[in-house]
Parts: structure tokens; sequence; C-alpha cells
């Protein structure tokens, strides 16, 4: 079984390696559902950590259909990801009607070169997940993100493990979203995943005297603690 951990900051990528897990996904700005992370946090990360570091690619907040411009900016991303020594990154692309970017796909993963390319949670709106499987195998996609296209991966279960059937080893289904100690053993035991994928975050409070709107007195942080508690419910 392997767990990853969504990490937001140098402190969480630090928690989740202390904790056990087996590598992280490096994101920033969580509340947004996660964006790509400054190359500074990428390097300090690679360099802190001896677990995988997988990056997500993700230019802004919203939908997954992406101008030319804003691929021009995810290849980019990419490419720095490659040069700074990360271990993989974690992309994504949609059309309008709900389908794989199948050209903007191909192009990240070009991109890419010989590191492992998941697909993000783009995949969770896709309109035929079980074509949209099928042509990540065929591009040489590693794993897919999903919740199971539900609000939580333990809702989305009978559909995760639909997935891991369909896959059949050629691909791995991580199941992620809203996991945590009360419910990842059976999300784990009914689907029979071997990836699963959490934040195990816990809210950092931070003195201040004076409120501004927009500035929160307060950010996530991954715990330890939390992490490790999920990853003893193994199955």
């Amino acid at each position: 079984m392997n767990f990853e951990i969504c990490a937001i900051n140098i402190q969480s990528a630090l928690a989740a390696q202390q904790a056990g897990a087996h590598r992280i996904e490096l994101c920033s700005a969580l509340d947004v559902g996660g964006l790509t992370p400054s190359l500074g946090l990428i390097k300090a990360a690679v360099e802190a950590l001896h677990i995988p570091v997988h990056v997500l690619i993700r230019p802004r907040e919203g939908d997954f259909c992406y101008t030319d411009a804003e691929l021009s900016i995810m290849l980019a991303d990419i490419r720095l990801c490659r040069e700074v020594g990360a271990a993989g990154v974690v992309v994504g692309a949609l059309t309008t009607d709900g389908l794989l970017d199948l050209p903007k796909m191909q192009a990240m993963k070009q991109a890419a070169g010989d590191l492992p390319v998941t697909c993000h949670r783009a995949f969770d709106f896709t309109a035929n997940p079980d074509q949209a499987l099928e042509q990540l195998i065929e591009m040489g996609f590693v794993r897919v993100l999903s919740s199971g296209q539900a609000d939580s991966a333990y809702d989305g279960r009978m559909l995760l493990k639909k997935w891991v059937d369909q896959a059949a080893g050629r691909i791995a289904i991580m199941p992620g979203g809203g996991l945590n100690a009360a419910n990842i053993h059976a999300v784990i035991e009914f689907t029979g995943a071997k990836d699963v994928h959490f934040t195990g975050k816990t809210r950092i409070e931070t003195k201040s005297t004076k409120a501004l709107p927009g500035l929160e007195a307060w950010h996530w942080e991954s715990n330890e603690a939390l992490i490790r508690d999920v990853i003893a419910q193994k199955v």
C-alpha cells in the first residue's frame, strides 16, 4: 500500500515524511483545489525529502479547460520540475464538453519526459470516465487521482472499485478526497486500490491583532500524528 500526502508547504512535506508517507503531491492554495507551488518550494522539498516529490501542475483555480497560453505556462512548469529534480508531475485538462483534452494532455506527458505522470481530479469531471481511463492508459499515465466523481472517496467507492477492476493493473487508481482514519480502511478494503491520497491537515492559528479582508489569521498544515493515525488503519 502506498500512501501519498497532499502537502502545501515545507512543514507539511516534512511531516509527511516523518509520518511514513511514501510520496507527496506538492501544491499550494488547497482551498481552491490546489495550484502549482512556487519554484522555491519545489526546490526546498526536493532537497529536504528522501521520498518522491510529485508536483501538481495547475495554473489557476476554477475549471480544467485551458487556453493555449495557459498550456504554455503548464509546459514551462513541467520542464522546471524536471530541472530541479521532482520525481513526477500531476496534470489534467478537459474540453468544454467534459472529455479529456487529448492534445494538451499529450503535450504535458511529452514535456514530462521520463517522469511518471498522474492525472489529477479533473478526471472526476469527465463525462465518460470509462473512456477517459482507457485514454490515460494509452498515453502512458501511471496513476489517476479520483474521488469516484463524488464528494468523497468513501462516497465514490463503488465507481472507484469499478475502475480498479477495469484498470486491471495497467494504471493505478488512487482514491482521494475526504479520507481519514475513520473511513480509509473501508475504502481500501472495498476498492482494492493500492495507492491512496489524503492531507492529514489541521488549522494552524497565527497570532494577529488585526483582521484584514482576504487575509486569514490561520493556515493549513499536514500533521504528523494525524498522518500516522491514518496510515495505521491500513488493511
